[in-house]
Order: C-alpha cells, then sequence, then structure tokens
C-alpha cells in the first residue's frame, strides 16, 4: 500500500527529475516553499504529515506529469505491487442502502463497479465516487476515495464513516473513546458530528482519493 514513506520519496524523486529540490517543487507548484522541506513530513508530536491531494494535483500539473509516473519513478514497489489492479467501486448513495457491505465494512454482495488504481497493496481497499459538494473542498464531484476497512484508525486520520441509519460520510476522526466517537467535518460549512459508538456501522480509513 502506499506508505507516508514512499509517498514522499516519490516527490523527492520527481524533484530530482526536474532539477529541483523540495522546496523548489513546491514553489513551482505555488505551494508555500516549506510545504515539502523533510521537518513539515512530521509533526512535532510524532505524527505522520502527508502531502494533499490538492498539493499533489498542483505539482503533477506543474511538471506535465500524471499519477503514474509519480508512482513509478518514486516508488519502491515490486513491478506486481506497483501495477495498477481493480478495486471495487460504489457510489456514496448506493453505500448508503442495505446489501453492499458485511458487518465489518467488507465490500459484499452483488452491484459493485471497478475501477483501476495503481499502487495498492491492500487486498481489502475498494473506492467510492464521490457525488455533491458536501465535501468540498477536498473532495469534488466524481472523485474516488479509496479507503480500507482494515487499516488502524487514528486521530486525524480521514476516513469514510456508515451509520446504523445508513448515512455515509467523510469526516476527520477527531476522537474516539468508548462512550462516544466524535468526527469533523472536511467542510468547513458543516458542523462537527458526536455519535455513540453504537451509532456507527463501520469507519474505514481514506488511503488515497483520485482527482
Amino acid at each position: 500500500m502506499l506508505s507516508h514513506r514512499a509517498i514522499w520519496e516519490a516527490l523527492d524523486s520527481l524533484a530530482d527529475r526536474h532539477g529541483l529540490s523540495a522546496s523548489g517543487l513546491a514553489k513551482l507548484a505555488g505551494l508555500d516553499a516549506t510545504a515539502f522541506n523533510p521537518s513539515k513530513r512530521v509533526s512535532k508530536d510524532g505524527r505522520e504529515r502527508w502531502p494533499s491531494t490538492e498539493s499533489i494535483a498542483k505539482v503533477l500539473e506543474a511538471t506535465s506529469e500524471n499519477f503514474d509516473s509519480l508512482l513509478s519513478g518514486g516508488l519502491n514497489y515490486s513491478q506486481s505491487t506497483a501495477a495498477s489492479r481493480a478495486v471495487p467501486l460504489l457510489g456514496f448513495a448506493q453505500a448508503g442502502s442495505g446489501g453492499y457491505f458485511d458487518a465489518a465494512g467488507f465490500p459484499a454482495g452483488q452491484g459493485w463497479d471497478e475501477v483501476r488504481f495503481p499502487g495498492l497493496g491492500d487486498g481489502t481497499a475498494y473506492a467510492l465516487e464521490v457525488t455533491g459538494e458536501s465535501m468540498q473542498p477536498l473532495y469534488r464531484d466524481g472523485d474516488y476515495i479509496i479507503v480500507s476497512p482494515t487499516e488502524q484508525l487514528r486521530r486525524g486520520d480521514r476516513v469514510v464513516a456508515r451509520t446504523q441509519d445508513g448515512e455515509v460520510m467523510a469526516k476527520i476522526l477527531h476522537r474516539r473513546t468508548e462512550k462516544q466517537i466524535e468526527l469533523h467535518s472536511i467542510n468547513p460549512d458543516h458542523p462537527p458530528r458526536i455519535f455513540k459508538p453504537e451509532e456507527i456501522d463501520w469507519i474505514a480509513r481514506i488511503l488515497w482519493a483520485s482527482q
């Protein structure tokens, strides 16, 4: 799967191919010059920081490269792992109805489509297609969110959650205790949501989003 170290190495490799430093690559993409500095890749409390999909998109546009070349140029995968593979695909609206997931949040039943995505070694990952504007500015209509029901969840992770009532949402996991689950909105116009653990059907970590 896409690891924190691997994606930063891919960006460093991309910068090298264009004769740039990490700072030079960031400036070329119209980002803050320090956005890709090594000091920004891990927070003071030791939590890994990932480049945003928006930053990646700006870098690829500025360098006239694509996601496949980013992966193939920088990630230390075997050829079989780096090759694209089909993952199950479902729309957000369908995800809210019954019959598409088992009790643990894994794909089940009929009606799933497929989409090819490169560089994923997680055999349980699947894709959800964003519809509407509720997840802007991070995720837009038509984006594919790649999620994993087996990845360990940590505070600050971007996640997809499904309630027992069938509501499906992309949120940020702010806090999770035995008594409540607090999810913060990606869109600042939407307030945080607080649930009891028994109100949540499943939560899956977002690994990546294609734009």
